[in-house]
């Protein structure tokens, strides 16, 4: 079972004059609600996470989103056996997070992991349902400690271009 998750930073808090409603794409993608993020693989009690504190986690849900869908682009899509890569770039610094897709199944890794460690395995439906699911957990979140980002179209065109896959 695959579990994705956060914790925000009370180290990078956002500044206490930002209007939310107004917040651009910039500021909602690199400025604003840090913290650090992971991916478990909760059967095998394993995981991919950060400890810097500084990860802006709405970037980061919006980041994986983007990710399975650019690892859907072969038309054979499960039954390819050519492999599919992408990665996720940490802006502040040189560590990424690596994706490689072949036959259905996506393996993660980052660069920070021992070389030991095996890569987190999942399935790309399973990937793409809780990577939707973690971005619009995540913004109700954030409406509820800003009830003003409810009314950025930022937010609102992020969630119609992700939407919730069903089970």
């Amino acid at each position: 079972m695959l579990d994705i998750g956060y914790s925000l930073s009370r180290r990078f808090p956002d500044p206490p004059q930002t209007d939310y409603r107004s917040a651009d794409v910039h500021a909602l993608r690199h400025d604003l609600f840090c913290g650090d993020v992971y991916l478990a693989d909760t059967e095998k009690d394993t995981e991919v996470s950060t400890a810097w504190g500084w990860v802006p986690v709405l970037d980061f849900a919006w980041a994986l989103c983007d990710i399975v869908e650019q690892l859907d682009q072969d038309p054979r899509g499960s039954r390819s056996s050519h492999s599919q890569y992408a990665e996720l770039d940490f802006t502040e610094s040189s560590d990424r997070m690596l994706f490689e897709r072949r036959f259905g199944w996506v393996d993660i890794e980052a660069d920070w992991m021992p070389p030991e460690e095996d890569p987190l395995t999942f399935s790309h439906r399973l990937l793409r349902r809780e990577a939707r699911d973690f971005l619009h957990d995540l913004i109700a979140d954030l409406i509820d400690m800003h009830e003003d980002l409810a009314d950025n179209p930022v937010i609102w065109t992020l969630q119609s271009r992700f939407p919730r896959v069903p089970a």
